[in-house]
């Protein structure tokens, strides 16, 4: 993993100069589209591996909500519509191997937009997206720095809309006051573990001890479980753990007789918890990524197309897949569209300067700002209200959507703190 490589002193630019030699040359070939012509996607993520519930439920996503635009013309541009079609590749979240599926896309497929999880597969794909300047989406905004002038946020905020779930947890379980974390040593979980502790501290819940970093090789976490739990927390917090590490951490804390609140970025198959657990265990259960049934994403500032529509279609074809991503780049994909109408073109410069005109954007849980400039170097994250969700009776629901800029408004000064004790500010991640 890249983030074993940083910490033993080989630096994200040493890495960018050395993939440099082997990246693209050259600017991208011709965008212009022959009358008619199908518009490529380019699907840039973890199909298979331990990280693949981030990437292949996405890719799902975006095959429906293609279908969905292709029945209505395609995408409308100057010379009339266009179909569009996404072409994928695996990049097992491997660094080299992304970097090796950015220059297929862009040379052999012809693709007119890439996205990706990002994380520790974005330094392999940078030396490509600058010298090719096409536009590249992340789910992971710790990925911007000033250098990414072509890689924009446009739908998760990771990690920062978690401070959404601890200050609702405070402000409605003010009993709640001692917590304990841990998380994977990567390019996923320090964010975020930086970003959970300054929420902590904002929300004046004590941490119990220092955040346990396992190693993401880690198979057995009973052990993992039995420290967390040596102090007798009233929180548990999961971080932005991998599913895999997620469903037996939780496996674990049941057995071993856990009581208290969990929270976790994610609850991905949170059926398959509750079947491995008990309702009654899951209950209570806070994360932020709702199913889309919820009546919650009815309400007029939703910017997703017929979320519900999509929710139940989604688990007609894959039952059992719903997760985090499931929506989240096919709300990029409806972000990129109406942007690609508005400027007319696909031109990847063309249609990232639609995309953040007036500083504004319609993001899938309201209308957000493009920000990020103080944390990240660059305003290429769009950022507004984000959900939180509770598991009741076996169903996830939104309990409210929360404001992260007012967060940030009063608390930025502790993030920054925590990102960087943690060297995850974009200026000691160069």
């Amino acid at each position: 993993m890249i983030a074993k490589a940083l910490r033993g002193g080989f630096s994200r630019r040493m890495f960018l100069k050395s993939s440099a030699v082997t990246a693209l040359g050259a600017a991208l070939p011709n965008m212009t589209l022959a009358a008619g012509e199908t518009i490529k996607i380019g699907f840039l993520a973890p199909l298979t591996g331990p990280v693949s519930a981030w990437g292949k439920p996405g890719l799902d996503g975006c095959t429906i909500w293609a279908e969905r635009v292709n029945a209505e013309g395609g995408i409308k541009l100057e010379d009339g519509e266009h179909k569009i079609e996404f072409v994928a590749y695996d990049n097992e979240y491997d660094p080299a191997k992304a970097r090796t599926g950015a220059t297929k896309l862009i040379r052999e497929d012809g693709v007119s937009f890439v996205m990706m999880l990002g994380g520790d597969t974005w330094p392999g794909v940078q030396p490509v997206a600058d010298r090719t300047g096409m536009l590249f989406s992340t789910l992971l905004p710790s990925d911007l720095s000033p250098d990414t002038t072509t890689l924009v946020a446009p739908t998760e905020v990771h990690p920062i809309y978690i401070v959404t779930g601890v200050q609702w947890l405070a402000e409605n379980r003010p009993e709640l006051k001692t917590a304990v974390m841990c998380a994977q040593d990567d390019a996923l979980g320090l964010p975020s573990v930086a970003t959970y502790l300054a929420a902590f501290e904002a929300a004046g819940i004590e941490m119990q001890d220092d955040p346990l970093l396992f190693d993401p090789a880690t198979t057995d976490f009973a052990p993992v479980v039995t420290r967390l739990l040596s102090s007798n927390p009233d929180i548990v917090c999961l971080d932005t753990c991998y599913s895999d590490y997620v469903h037996p951490i939780c496996t674990q804390l049941f057995l071993q007789g856990f009581k208290g609140q969990i929270i976790s970025a994610t609850a991905d198959f949170y059926d398959q918890m509750i079947a491995k657990t008990s309702k009654e265990f899951m209950e209570g259960f806070i994360f932020q990524f709702p199913d889309f049934d919820d009546p919650a994403l009815n309400a007029e500032h939703i910017n997703f197309p017929d979320a519900n529509g999509f929710y139940t279609e989604y688990n007609k074809r894959y039952p059992g897949q719903w997760g985090a991503v499931s929506w989240e780049y096919a709300s990029i994909m409806e972000l990129w569209k109406l942007a690609a109408e508005k400027a007319g073109s696909v031109d990847p410069e063309a249609v990232l300067a639609a995309m953040q005109e007036g500083g504004k954007g319609q993001h899938a849980f309201g209308e957000a700002s493009w920000w990020g400039e103080e944390l990240f170097g660059i305003d290429h994250a769009l950022v507004g209200d984000w959900p939180v969700v509770m598991i009741e009776d076996g169903k996830a629901r939104i309990k409210a959507f929360v404001s992260i800029p007012d967060w940030y408004d009063q608390h930025g000064d502790l993030l920054i703190k925590y990102m960087t004790k943690y060297d995850q500010m974009w200026s000691q991640r160069s």
